[in-house]
This record gives structure tokens, sequence and C-alpha cells, in this order.
């Protein structure tokens, strides 16, 4: 390489590095890129169900409700491939879905999916397991307590129970 291609090449890299800390407001916001990336507004989230089951369907209204952009993707074995996606088969939802990396099962609230994202913990993903009467989906509100399982390479932890 000559003198001028190099000195080109120092210019752009200084240039990019420049625009990203002004953009990113700070060095430590840099060194955590994958915080950036969640604090993103990705709201799409694809959902594996059952044809005939209604209540995934009043699940991704529910979604789409809260500014989600949903893709349904009908699928009789969405079991097996909750399995296959790391869900415990004790702990399989009504539906398998996928947002942001995370594998998401059941029907959980918005909140619980938000902070997921936001919080970016080092699991697979989340589940409420079975069909709770009381969940989005199945209730017009979530009411009462919901108990939703965190599951990854460490086992299966509670993720929270509101």
């Amino acid at each position: 390489m000559n003198r001028k291609t190099i000195a080109v090449a120092v210019v752009a890299v200084v240039a990019v590095g420049g625009i990203a800390y002004w953009s990113l407001g700070s060095p430590n916001a840099l060194l955590q890129g994958t915080s950036v990336a969640a604090a993103s507004d990705n709201k799409a989230i694809t959902i594996w169900r059952d044809p005939g089951c209604g209540c995934c369907d009043a699940y991704a209204d529910y979604l789409e409700g809260n500014g989600y952009e949903v893709t349904r993707v009908d699928d009789p074995n969405f079991d097996q491939r909750s399995i296959e996606a790391g869900v415990p088969r004790q702990g399989i939802g009504c539906h398998l879905a996928e947002i942001d990396g995370y594998v998401v099962s059941g029907l959980v609230p918005v909140e619980i999916i938000e902070r997921l994202v936001a919080e970016r913990p080092d699991i697979t993903g989340i589940t409420l397991p079975g069909m709770p009467a009381n969940a989005p989906g199945m209730a017009r509100e979530k009411t009462g307590t919901l108990k939703t399982f965190a599951f990854g390479e460490d086992g299966v932890t509670v993720y929270s129970e509101e």
C-alpha cells in the first residue's frame, strides 16, 4: 500500500469512530454494543401456532395492539418445534414465538417480553406454561399473578412472578 491509501484509511477509521462516539453519546455506550442494540425498538415477533387455536390469534392481536409486528406461522407441530428450540417439555406454552434472538413460549404478557429484550439475560428464552385463564389471549386483560420461567444452559428458573 502506498502512503496515500494508508492516510485515507486512517482518516476513514477516525471519522467512523467519531460519528459512533457522538451518535452513541459516550465511549462506554460504544463498548456496550449489545445494550445499544437491545434499546432499539425491535417489535417484530414470529409466532408458530396450531392452526386451529383461537387463543393464539387473540394473543397475536394483543401483541399487535401493543405495537408489535406479528408474523403468524401455522404449525401443527409447534410443540415439537418448541422442544427443539430448548423449551422444557413440561414448560410448553400455547404457541412458540421468537423475538430478537429469544424464544418465548406461551401467552407471556408484553411487559415481560419487553423486559427480556431490554435486559438481555444469558438465557435461551422464557415460558408461561399451559394456557392460564388469566393470561393475555385467554382473558381480555391479564389479571392476577402469572409465573414465567427462564430456561437455558443453566436449567430452569423463575423469571417473573407478577
